[in-house]
């Protein structure tokens, strides 16, 4: 099988540390290539690639650089389709979910287009007599990306165009799941006209990250994962005096009041809950129905509505599945390790989809989607992330004890509240301690010129994700105050000024 290796100074480079990870088609659970595990000393010569390119690639101006990403932005546009193709085949999201998320990306390199205008600092006029104020901002260095499976194409795009942007150097370290469309991502980048050395790729495990954190030359990481992971990235590289944001965890709620539209509610819960199998950091996993009328409305319907699901393949169905599967056979068993244990500590099992099996796919690692009702704090479903398609119902009695109940728990990613009523969805977005709220929106993503991040265990590091934290967390504020005497004045120029 193919082996991928690494991708630095526009130019792919075999690794030679002789180890290396299975990729898999997540629906057969077969082998597609295998992907390098890079060594330390690999890794460092991604950054003193991307440390050389720093040095002209700062000096770029911000135009000319944002030239170069609306020619990625087309090409991106060109080949969707053979991406979306790549997205499906390693990690297994159906056809139609691959090309929304190459979208939400793109959404963030469009965002990026805009940064002579995002890097206007501020101007003022006589602080003093003749004296004048003024900031600016300059690139933090070269920066590091650590991304996950579940957005081999997104995560990455919230990282690298804006720090390119803003005039920084970058390594990425995809997933070892499903590295391809990165790399297919640094093959555009370099066909767009991006100098060597500018966004380098290294593939590899904990020996390349570690790297990463704490290599001298790296002054910012970036990371989406898991709690566990988010807490060591963090503590980590932030001890090697990094600037960093670590994205972490969630356990998404949506309340579901008594005067919510019940058809509106099942169908956003449906694709909140089940698309992308569930493998989604804002996927809803819990509903808090407040009263049990509307627990047992709500259960009826969506039982009805899993009834019809179509679980399969994410790619080369006549008909194209609602769901495909999920991104290892270790993964899946630990999701079906979860329903276990659901069981286990008494939630009322209405759907299970531990016995999925495709036909003609038997080794594919499809769950089907679960539902539980009855789910209390305190169960490791409720309490535990699961990233996959099991859905909790939990019965509240009151708005009050809604809110109680998602502001008690470690996690504070998105949440949404459905309602008709105005005020409760006011008081909702006050009084809770999430850091992204939907209303009537199930999964409430902002778009890429807002900031994303949740709040408590969900983020570490003071700044979100693209938008205009983005912007802030790649770059360095310099403020100047000065003061000019009077002097010779430069000659006439007749030439139109342009931008040189």
């Amino acid at each position: 099988m193919q082996t991928l290796g690494n991708y630095i100074n526009n130019e792919a480079v075999a690794s030679q540390s002789g180890r290396t990870a299975e990729v898999f088609n997540p629906a057969t659970g077969e082998p597609s290539l295998n992907v390098a595990l890079s060594t330390a000393d690999e890794t460092r010569g991604a950054i003193a690639a991307a440390a050389e390119a720093l040095k002209t690639w700062s000096k770029v101006t911000p135009l000319n650089r944002a030239r170069i990403l609306f020619k990625f932005k087309a090409l991106i546009e060109e080949h969707a389709d053979e991406l979306a193709e790549m997205i499906t085949s390693e990690h297994g999201k159906v056809f139609s979910d691959a090309k929304g998320e190459l979208t939400r990306g793109l959404e963030v390199v469009e965002f990026a287009c805009g940064i002579p205008h995002l890097l206007k600092g501020e101007h003022s006029l006589n602080v003093g007599r003749g004296v004048d104020s003024y900031s600016k901002m300059q690139p933090v260095g070269v920066c590091a990306g650590i991304s996950p499976f579940n957005f081999p194409a997104m995560v990455p795009m919230w990282m690298f165009p804006i720090a390119i942007a803003c005039g920084n150097t970058f390594v990425m370290k995809p997933s070892e799941k499903d590295p391809s469309t990165t790399y297919r991502l640094a093959e555009l980048l370099a066909e767009a006209g991006l100098p060597k050395g500018v966004f380098n790729i290294v593939n590899g495990d904990k020996e390349a990250v570690d790297v990463l954190l704490t290599d001298d030359r790296i002054a910012a990481v970036s990371f989406v994962g898991s709690t566990p992971v988010a807490e060591y990235i963090y503590k980590t590289a932030s001890e090697h005096g990094k600037r960093v944001q670590a994205l972490g965890g969630a356990k998404n709620h949506m309340v579901v009041m008594p005067d919510a539209d019940p058809e509106q509610v099942v169908g956003s819960l449906m694709g909140a809950a089940y698309g992308s199998a569930g493998e989604r950091c804002m996927a809803i996993s819990v509903a808090v129905c407040v009263g049990d009328e509307v627990a047992d409305t709500l259960i009826e319907k969506l039982k009805t509505e899993i009834g019809t699901m179509r679980v399969g393949p994410g790619i080369g169905l006549p008909e194209e599945a609602h769901m495909g599967p999920l991104i290892s056979r270790q993964h899946a068993d630990k999701v079906k390790g979860y329903i276990d244990s659901g069981v286990e500590e008494g939630a009322s099992l209405v759907a299970d989809g531990r016995k999925f099996v495709y036909e003609g796919h038997e080794n594919g690692y499809f769950v089907g989607p679960t539902l539980f009702d009855n789910v209390k704090p305190g169960m490791r479903i409720y309490d535990e992330e699961i990233f996959g398609p099991v859905l909790s119902v939990v019965r509240v009695d009151s708005y009050a004890e809604a809110v109680r109940l998602i502001n008690e728990h470690e996690y504070g990613n998105g949440t949404a509240i459905f309602t008709r009523d105005g005020d409760s969805a006011r008081q909702f977005c006050e009084e809770i301690e999430v850091g992204m709220v939907g209303v009537n929106v199930p999964i409430p993503v902002p778009m890429a010129f807002h900031s994303f991040g949740g709040w408590k265990r969900s983020l570490f590091g003071p700044l979100h994700m693209h938008g205009p934290d983005g912007v802030r967390f790649y770059t360095k504020m310099k403020t100047i105050t000065a003061r000019w005497p009077t002097g010779l004045r430069a000659g006439a120029e007749f030439s139109m000024p342009t931008m040189k």
